[in-house]
């Protein structure tokens, strides 16, 4: 269901692959110059095991390890190195946080769609009775709140906190906006009318939460891995491969977004509950699930990687496109080293970036460029917990409750996502094939292309079966078309 993150993952990858040193993936455009030579080690003795492979380093590769040739890269398969512990901590961290947010957000469109009903197993459960456009109407506020609020986590990580405290903070908050939910979910709130209000200050207060978790949890994840270099390196099968940061950070990524998906899975267990239960309980469930996030981090405190705050790149990749607008947008002129030969009277105090933050920055809007036809794609996608859920509600779904029937888009990626990585991507590399991020996301366009030509079809098939017809919504307590 969840695909939020993937093109974070395919901006890596892009990032990476144009200059593996600036991978915006490694951090959020913070310069981080390359700590040793590629063939040296900072003297510790690391461990990684990925396939059988054991690599020691210590001043020098053991084990035969050294950088690949020409000929070595355009002949030896890449294989992806160990994934850290600590990173699989975060990946627990955004599994928990995934599972709260889907667990709680499942239930919105009935919610708010229908009225309140004490009946246990009601097709239509609600609770605040808005009718459909209110409640895809609130429900693209929430989606548009979740995403505009990284901005100011980011800041906040950036600037004051780092991105471990900044996620622990937002986790607080998060947690208030489900008790919010919670209370003002039960029978008693609903009856006096603080249903609605309760539901939007839980919305922003979760909005908050999700936001600032959101915009750091990825970029941590990704500094977990410390690996800056080819290697090759011998299986114990005597295949030799190219042991690659890159595909290890995709790697690392596919793992993130399939612990994204299962979290998104909780929908199909609170959708359940609000059907034959109650809304307060169905919230109650992802509360409880979001202290898995805490123990976590607490687990993690001394085993993270952390970077400390440098000061909010956004703010200064601002101010850094200020000075290239008042140049031709040539970004180049905002260099310290451009800026102090141009002036040498300037104050160069006020620039707190670096040559290679400029050439960072480049990178990443090189990178991101491929989100140019993303809205158009969201569009498409976050029709499914919004208006194909109330389609599916005007169909005989024989006991499932129509909140659920989007969930079968999580169980597809659980099980297809494990197949790619494993399988279908290294098989195509095996045969000095790579589908390249963007060849990935066209096949992505084509498939939601044909995706919602079908809803049409399925749509138009409901207007014309009785006993609604097309006045699917005018007596919500009749008989679905069927």
């Amino acid at each position: 269901m969840k695909s939020e993150y993937h093109e974070e993952v395919v901006a890596a990858e892009i990032a990476y692959k144009s200059d593996p040193m600036l991978a915006v993936v490694k951090s959020d455009l913070e310069p981080h110059p390359h700590p040793h030579h590629p063939g040296m080690t900072t003297g510790s003795n690391l461990k990684h095991e990925t396939e059988g492979i054991s690599v020691a380093e210590d001043m020098q590769f053991a084990d035969g390890g050294r950088e690949p040739t020409a000929e070595e890269q355009s002949s030896l398969r890449l294989v992806a190195d160990t994934i850290p512990a600590s990173a699989w901590l975060v990946v627990v961290v955004e599994f928990c946080e995934r599972f709260t947010y889907y667990g709680l957000s499942g239930p919105f469109q009935n919610y708010i769609q229908y009225p309140y009903t004490d009946v246990r197993g009601s097709d239509h459960p609600g609770a605040i009775g808005r009718g459909q456009q209110t409640a895809t109407a609130l429900n693209y506020f929430f989606q548009f709140f979740c995403y505009f609020t990284p901005i100011l986590g980011a800041i906040v990580a950036d600037q004051y906190l780092g991105k471990y405290k900044a996620i622990c903070v937002f986790c607080g908050i998060y947690m208030v906006g489900v008790l919010v939910l919670v209370l003002t979910s039960i029978p008693p709130a609903i009856l006096a009318g603080a249903a609605l209000p309760g539901l939007v200050i839980a919305m922003i207060i979760i909005g908050l939460g999700t936001g600032g978790i959101k915009s750091n949890v990825s970029p941590l994840v990704a500094e977990q891995y410390q690996g800056t270099h080819q290697t090759v390196k011998t299986l114990p099968s005597g295949e030799r491969v190219i042991v690659d940061p890159g595909v290890t950070i995709q790697s690392i990524f596919n793992w993130f977004y399939w612990a994204i998906n299962l979290g998104s899975l909780s929908a199909i267990i609170t959708t359940n509950v609000e059907k034959y239960y109650a809304f307060w309980l169905a919230y109650l469930i992802p509360l409880i699930m979001f202290n898995g996030a805490v123990i976590a981090l607490w687990v993690g405190r001394n085993k993270v990687v952390k970077t400390a705050p440098r000061g909010s790149v956004i703010l200064e990749a601002f101010r850094v496109f200020g000075i290239a607008l008042k140049n031709g947008r040539n970004l180049d002129a905002a260099r310290p080293s451009v800026i102090r030969t141009r002036d040498p009277n300037a104050n160069m105090s006020a620039i707190t970036w670096s040559d290679i933050f400029i050439d960072e920055l480049r990178l990443t809007l090189k990178a991101c460029s491929v989100f140019c036809f993303y809205p158009l794609y969201w569009v498409i996608y976050n029709q499914i917990t919004t208006n194909l859920t109330s389609q599916a509600g005007t169909m005989l779904l024989y006991g499932i409750p129509n909140d659920v029937v989007n969930n079968i888009d999580p169980i597809v990626l659980i099980i297809f996502i494990p197949i790619f990585d494993k399988v279908i991507y290294p098989g195509f590399r095996r045969m000095g094939w790579e589908l390249k991020p963007v060849t990935r996301i066209s096949l992505g366009f084509l498939c939601a292309g044909i995706a919602m030509a079908w809803t049409a079809i399925v749509q138009n098939k409901i207007y014309n079966t009785g006993p609604n017809y097309e006045c699917t919504l005018c007596d919500p307590d009749s008989t679905p078309n069927n």
